[in-house]
């Protein structure tokens, strides 16, 4: 049984206010997350610094557990963490444009596995591994409004040296298909816009070898497990009319819904395939029931 750590009911409040979260996320907190924070220490070993993944689709809070996570580590184990999304790591808009011109159009769209800049991921996780104290690390940021990558210039810094890494998107962890698996297409984007399979066998070949290099160095991968790809797509649409409500009218970067069923449908294939294969391979799964909220944690 993993002992709960002790925290103050202010610390939570504070962490509850900033992040705007509502008082029943006490609930998943007390009983799921910090259970967790206290398990880090074991969970961390000699690894140092540690590289914690979390996996999780569009709306299931992997943010809000990332931020979670570096906050309690700090208060309670004193550690300094290097907070990570796979978000800020896209390719800039020009190199995918290239890619849509040279590999399928639907690679300019931001989001599957080849969209990335490994490169660039696995260089930021070498420098903070090997930070020490003096050292400042920045932290690359992708502009999701203008579809590119942000100015250097605004980008954070963590200084050495750090205790635990983590490495949070939508893709951490998942595993290519096989060719069989690749055949049909799932949903009307592939079966309209890729009937031969170039696009999703492109992004498959790209799990099967860079992506794979960097999850393998994952000591500890965390699944956020949504009920069902339904409930996914439903959230998505909330999170995006969450945010047209808080940003002034013609904002640039804001989907219709017809865009998100759309953009939704790029992530469709290797999301499901999460939902039935990541149980099994992710260290630590959260169930997460239609109200997002967590209900059961199965190591």
């Amino acid at each position: 049984m993993i002992e709960t750590p002790i925290v103050s009911d202010p610390t939570l409040a504070d962490f509850l206010a900033k992040h705007q979260l509502p008082d029943t996320f006490r609930t998943t907190a007390v009983d799921y997350y910090l259970p967790l924070v206290h398990q880090l220490p074991a969970l961390r070993g000699q690894q140092h610094p540690f590289l914690l993944g979390i996996n999780g689709a569009q709306g299931t809070g992997k943010s809000t557990l990332a931020d979670f996570l570096c906050f309690f580590a700090h208060s309670l184990h004193s550690w300094n963490v290097a907070t990570l999304s796979i978000d800020d790591f896209y390719l800039t808009l020009e190199q995918r444009a290239d890619l849509a011109h040279t590999i399928h159009p639907l690679l300019k769209t931001r989001g599957v596995p080849g969209t990335h800049d490994l490169q660039m991921l696995s260089c930021s996780l070498n420098e903070l591994r090997n930070a020490k104290a003096g050292d400042s690390v920045p932290l690359p940021r992708f502009n999701k409004a203008t579809d590119d990558r942000a100015d250097p210039s605004d980008w954070p810094s963590v200084d050495g040296p750090v205790d635990m890494i983590i490495l949070e998107g939508w893709c951490v962890g998942t595993e290519a298909q096989t060719k069989a698996e690749l055949a049909s297409p799932v949903n009307a984007l592939e079966e309209k816009e890729d009937p031969h399979g170039t696009w999703r066998t492109y992004v498959n070949t790209k799990l099967q070898s860079d992506y794979a290099n960097v999850f393998a160095q994952i000591d500890t991968l965390v699944f956020l497990k949504a009920p069902s790809f339904d409930a996914i797509r439903r959230w998505r649409t909330e999170q995006e009319q969450k945010l047209a409500a808080t940003k002034p009218s013609g904002t640039q970067g804001l989907m219709s819904e017809q865009e998100i069923v759309r953009f939704i449908q790029f992530y469709e294939r290797l999301t499901r395939a999460n939902l039935s294969r990541l149980p099994d391979l992710a260290n630590i799964v959260f169930h997460l029931n239609e109200a997002h909220r967590v209900w059961q944690r199965a190591d």
